[in-house]
């Protein structure tokens, strides 16, 4: 069975046939329609090898993430290799959670062998040397989580989201707000940035910081939880309200909170960052920053880059719009009661 029987049958020529089941160049719907119509009733399955070497394409995406455990890269890489399979490209994921040494590997494995037509970078931000290495062998490159120059990026204003969540806070009468965080700034200084926003939030309003409200540490839902008890242990200390530099930080948080016989939210409220999956199950109020749209938007603009010659293509930045999403974790603070003697 050959491509020219797929042809005959489809009533087009073989030219024609090759474009539409490869993808590479273009064909009308109705001719992409009669190819694929006529390969299944025939049951032909197009060489890989050979579709490799005529197309000079792999049909295979890289993804470079620093962690695969965390919810927003797992959501990211759910729904980006979704979007490229239905358009006939694997996935290969490279996780560079090892260090510079392994981050170097992988970079180079891309550049040496080009083992790959395109590259997801998550939360990743490439040196200039990096950047310019995959740039000059012409590998189209889109990043998820900041803006890096010369590059094809997707990503939110984190400076605006964690303000947002702050402001929320304030609104509702909350003065004592603390803000659980991560240490060190990391890639796009992101710890930073949100921290950042939430500071701003809280001057605005007129507030005060007061440095034994920030808790900065870990990642994970553990690392939230034993940030909060610290927060939350002592009664003469203890903050109203908690604005969280992510949700899973949040939801340890509520958690502490819970282990330490307080209510949420009517003993401290708690907001996030992020939209997460489990932000229903605990009533999260959440600052969304609609994961699945990133990974969506970044995943197509990759794939119109690869139908684009090198020297045509210009870097986009796509901005997503972040949303506040009000639940049962936040609510105005109690009353103080007055002592009198």
């Amino acid at each position: 069975m050959t491509i020219k029987d797929v042809a005959e049958r489809a009533g087009l020529s073989v030219a024609t046939v090759s474009r539409a089941l490869s993808g590479r160049g273009h064909v009308s719907d109705a001719a992409r329609t009669q190819s694929e119509q006529a390969a299944r009733d025939l049951g032909y399955v197009a060489s890989y090898n050979a579709a490799s070497l005529a197309s000079g394409r792999s049909k295979n995406i890289g993804m470079v993430v620093p962690w695969v455990n965390r919810w927003f890269f797992s959501t990211v890489i759910e729904t980006a290799s979704t979007v490229l399979a239905a358009e006939g490209y694997d996935l290969t994921l490279y996780y560079l959670g090892g260090g510079k040494r392994e981050r170097d590997l992988v970079l180079s494995d891309f550049l040496l062998r080009k083992r790959i037509d395109g590259m997801l970078a998550v939360a990743l931000e490439l040196d200039d040397a990096e950047r310019a290495d995959l740039l000059r062998v012409g590998t189209p490159i889109v990043c998820i989580g900041g803006v890096i120059p010369g590059v094809s990026t997707v990503s939110i204003d984190d400076f605006a989201a964690a303000r947002l969540a702050t402001e929320h806070l304030v609104a509702l009468g909350h003065r004592r707000i603390a803000h659980i965080g991560w240490e060190g700034a990391g890639d796009f200084a992101l710890a930073t940035t949100r921290q950042g926003g939430y500071a701003d939030a809280v001057r605005a309003a007129g507030i005060e910081i007061v440095p034994a409200l920030i808790a900065l540490g870990g990642f994970t839902t553990q690392d939230g939880y034993a940030a909060a008890k610290r927060l939350l242990a002592d009664p003469r200390l203890r903050p109203t309200a908690i604005s969280a530099a992510s949700d899973e930080l949040a939801i340890g948080a509520i958690t502490a909170a819970r282990d330490l016989g307080l209510d949420v939210p009517r003993d401290v409220s708690v907001v996030g960052i992020d939209g997460h999956d489990l932000g229903d199950v605990f009533g999260l109020t959440t600052v969304d920053q609609h994961v699945r749209k990133q990974a969506t938007r970044a995943a197509t603009l990759l794939l119109r880059q690869l139908g684009q010659e090198p020297d045509t293509r210009e870097p986009v930045h796509a901005e997503v719009t972040v949303e506040l999403l009000v639940r049962s974790s936040t609510m105005a603070p109690r009353p103080q009661r007055s002592v009198t003697g």
